[in-house]
């Protein structure tokens, strides 16, 4: 059941006039701080660790360091915990099984840009009834990404908001800065102050320069307006994040996980002197949001794999424990089934998972 979050009038203070401040603002609603939410449901000793040794296998990876190839994999977004948490118990296996050649990090992702208008994640609407229990939401996301990491599984999430990295981030090994964001500075800033591996998505018409220069940016030092762990307004000041790179997920054009474009990307990724290795989404542009499809781009990025290719450092897939997609609703849903993009099913995630480790154990024979 929804909470009721109490509410005060758009402006309260003399010092501003009540004819020109927030006339469109319905109501400004009070947040816990993120130190509260954090406390609330901390990190153990065991869930931390899982993070920062996730963290560095995936850094590694990134740079050369590690032979294995970065799998995000999980649901388009996080809309009911219990599945999710059904979905990390059987991932886990296979994560373990395929150890020696992939690093799985289980998508959990909470926030959604939307095209227009739209669910926009469980953080925002956690009921999906046009409550916008927003607090509510916080605390079941920490909830998830603290009993995914309890299952043994390292998150991923994409970070919308600048404000939500406070509430989730430690627990965070893999973020994502979404297509519609990479040339955004105020995501360019919040990515250079964040503590994992952070991935640039081309933009929506499939502009790889557009990740290249966000990361590029992200890698530099940036003092900017946030917020501190007791949610107050803060001056931040961040040291860059070198671990920023990009991810291929096709445009308005088409796909570009073909081995040209993949080609292509990691010379202009390198050029700019920043890890020659890329990451490979194998749903939206590039298999046209079509779930099937997208089964067939995890073989083609495998196959290129399995050749020799060393500039695919990760491959992310959209996944669920039922095939397919559903519209968003309070009631009614099909269990394990996506409410925004649709995504893979169990049994197919579990042979493609397959598929990429065989991939990984026969580019390593070549070299």
């Amino acid at each position: 059941m929804s909470t009721t979050v109490p509410t005060t009038t758009p402006t309260s203070s003399t010092a501003v006039h009540a004819s020109t401040a927030d006339l469109r603002v319905r109501s400004v609603a009070p947040l816990p701080s993120p130190r509260a939410v954090v406390d609330g449901v901390p990190l153990t000793a065991a869930a931390a660790e899982l993070v920062a040794r996730s963290r560095a296998e995936v850094r590694a990876v990134l740079h050369g360091g590690d032979d294995r190839l970065v799998v995000v994999v999980g649901p388009c977004a996080v809309h009911d915990p219990v599945a999710a948490l059904d979905y990390a118990h059987r991932l886990r296996g296979p994560a373990r099984e395929h150890a020696a050649d992939l690093v799985v990090v289980m998508r959990v992702y909470f926030e959604k840009p939307r095209t227009t208008v739209g669910w926009k994640g469980l953080i925002n609407d956690p009921s999906m009834d046009g409550s916008h229990d927003v607090p509510r939401g916080l605390r079941l996301a920490r909830e998830v990404v603290t009993d995914v990491l309890g299952a043994g599984l390292p998150t991923a999430c994409e970070f919308l908001e600048p404000t939500s990295p406070q509430y989730l981030a430690d627990a965070v090994t893999w973020g994502a800065i979404g297509a519609r964001n990479p040339e955004s500075q105020v995501h360019r800033q919040m990515a250079s102050g964040m503590s994992m591996p952070i991935g640039f998505k081309n933009s929506t018409g499939g502009r790889v320069r557009a990740a290249v220069e966000g990361c590029l940016a992200a890698a530099a030092p940036h003092t900017f307006l946030g917020v501190d762990h007791d949610g107050r307004a803060a001056v931040v000041a961040t040291e860059g994040n070198p671990d920023c790179h990009v991810v291929l997920r096709g445009g308005v054009d088409g796909p570009n996980h073909d081995p040209v474009a993949v080609a292509a990307a990691v010379e202009q990724v390198g050029s700019a002197g920043l890890p020659a290795r890329v990451m490979v989404d194998a749903s939206h542009g590039n298999s046209g949001k079509c779930h099937v499809r997208q089964a067939e781009v995890v073989r083609e990025i495998a196959d290129q794999v399995a050749s020799g290719v060393t500039g695919v450092m990760g491959v992310m897939m959209e996944s669920f424990l039922e095939a397919g997609r559903q519209d968003p609703a309070p009631s009614g849903l099909v269990y394990g089934r996506s409410v925004t993009d649709a995504c893979l099913g169990w049994d197919t995630t579990a042979d493609l998972l397959d598929v990429l480790a065989g991939a990984v154990r026969r580019r390593r024979s070549r070299r």
